[in-house]
Parts: C-alpha cells; sequence; structure tokens
C-alpha cells in the first residue's frame, strides 16, 4: 500500500480553521487525499489562511453529506476514538501499529477499471475517519467502520486536538509506507490474481447475502442478527477477501442452504413414510 491509497475523512467538522490545519498536517507527511462529511458550507478563506501552503489538499478535496457516501469505495475503513463502551468497538490499534498493518495490505495496483478517457483507479483500500472536534465519532458513525484505532494519552488530559490528531497518524504513516516508492509516471497494468479486495459495497452485499441465507435456515430465532452482520462485515474487511474468495464464501452458505432445505424435505418424506 502506497501514502496515495489512503484517504482522510473529516466527519461533521465544524471548525474551517482545523481543516486547514489538516490540510497542512497532510501534506507536511506526503498524504494528499481528503474528504468531508459536513452539511454546511466551511469560511474558505480562514480555511486557507491555516493550510498556508497546503490550500491545494482543500481544492481536491471531496465533500459528501453521509460517512456511509464518503467510505463507499473504500475496501477498509478506520474509526479513531478514544472512548470505549458496549457499542464501541472492541478491536482497537495505536497509529503505530495500525500503520504498519496497513502497509502490508494491498493497494490500488489491479483496482483499476476502463473509462472513456482510459484506465482509472476503481477502490480506495483504507480511509481513517476522525469525528467532530468537540464530539468525535458517534455511535452510529464507528459503527460503519471495520476497526477502531485510538491514540494513547494522559489520562489527566485525553482530548486531542482534531489536526494534531491527524498530524500523528500522517507522521506514523510516512514513516511505515512513505519509503515505498509512488509510481507518478504510468499506471500499472492488472496482473491476473492479484490480491484486490472487496470495496464496502462488495462486502456488505456478501454480508447481506450469507445473513440472508442463515435466515432461511432458522439461524436467528433470537435476537442477534444486527451484530453478528456488524461482527461479519468487519472481519471479512480486516481479512481483504477479493471478489472471488467472497463470491465462493458466498456459495458455500448457499450450498449449506441446500443441503439444509433437502434434508428437511427427506425427513419429512420419512415422517409420512412411518
Amino acid at each position: 500500500m502506497l501514502l496515495s491509497d489512503i484517504v482522510i475523512i473529516l466527519c461533521r467538522v465544524s471548525e474551517p480553521g482545523n481543516v486547514g490545519a489538516v490540510c497542512r498536517a497532510m501534506k507536511n507527511m506526503g498524504l494528499s487525499r481528503l474528504r468531508l462529511v459536513i452539511q454546511e458550507p466551511l469560511d474558505e478563506n480562514l480555511l486557507r489562511v491555516r493550510a498556508i501552503h497546503a490550500a491545494d489538499i482543500w481544492e481536491q478535496a471531496e465533500v459528501f453529506d453521509t460517512l456511509a457516501g464518503a467510505a463507499a469505495d473504500c475496501t477498509l475503513i478506520v474509526g479513531t476514538t478514544r472512548r470505549r463502551g458496549r457499542r464501541r468497538k472492541s478491536v482497537t490499534m495505536d497509529p503505530r501499529t495500525l500503520a504498519a498493518w496497513l502497509r502490508d495490505r494491498p493497494g490500488t495496483v489491479g483496482t483499476l477499471e476502463t473509462s472513456p478517457g482510459g484506465l482509472i483507479e476503481s477502490t480506495v483500500p483504507a480511509a481513517i475517519v476522525f469525528g467532530n472536534e468537540r464530539t468525535g465519532l458517534e455511535d452510529s458513525e464507528l459503527d460503519l467502520c471495520n476497526i477502531a484505532s485510538h491514540i494513547p494519552v494522559s489520562d489527566k488530559f485525553p482530548s486531542l486536538n482534531l489536526s494534531h490528531a491527524v498530524q500523528i497518524y500522517a507522521y506514523e504513516l510516512l514513516l511505515a509506507i512513505g519509503q515505498q516508492k509512488e509510481n507518478t509516471t504510468s499506471v500499472p497494468e492488472p496482473v491476473k490474481g492479484e490480491w484486490v479486495a472487496m470495496n464496502r459495497t462488495a462486502v456488505e452485499t456478501l454480508v447481506t447475502s450469507i445473513t440472508n441465507t442463515l435466515a432461511d435456515l432458522g439461524f436467528y430465532k433470537n435476537p442477534g442478527r444486527e451484530e453478528q452482520y456488524r461482527f461479519l462485515r468487519d472481519m471479512i474487511s480486516r481479512a481483504g477477501l477479493t471478489e472471488r474468495e467472497g463470491k465462493y464464501l458466498k456459495d458455500i452458505f448457499a450450498k449449506a442452504a441446500r443441503l439444509g432445505s433437502l434434508n428437511n424435505q427427506e425427513s419429512g418424506i420419512r415422517e409420512l413414510d412411518l
């Protein structure tokens, strides 16, 4: 994975100055892909003052109405949070561990599609999501993420400025990934059999199919389907299954459903014979 494979998402950010500082932090460390989830326009003048010579990060940024939309094409979504709880993620990594883990995941090579203008990158391997400056990520927002990450801080004053938090992650990413060469002159051709992880939409389609199959088998007689849905979605995303592997897994559950149905029919026939 390269630095260009990573997207920074700011969710419900409210201070334009913070966004400008985030732009500067990103550019300092070689990150360039920024997305914002906002409902109202930010004061661009104040933003540019804080961004200084990193205004190009803002100019290229993408704006979305929802976090789900901002991360729809991502294969892995990392939510940053310091709060734990029953409805919060049970698996978390610090920035250094996360950066080393991302380094070894697949990048955009092989995720290319043909367009009228040539080849385009169609999948973002990883997004790191930061919440509102005052409240952080809400439970529902963290729920959309596949894994959580935290910055170890002093219990006496655990609150971090948004741009400072982004700077810490960006620094660790640069140390872990920045030495890998970016291909700025040409787009590599897809390689047959290359590991290309499914994006969020494909993973959710797969998990919906699996849980529907389990429901047809009577697996969810008690509550727990939503929790299992999240478990399967996050596990498959972290594992980085390819489209082919996902189809194979789907077929396994489909075959189990057919066998279960056949066994039930045979059992019914035997009962009638008796």
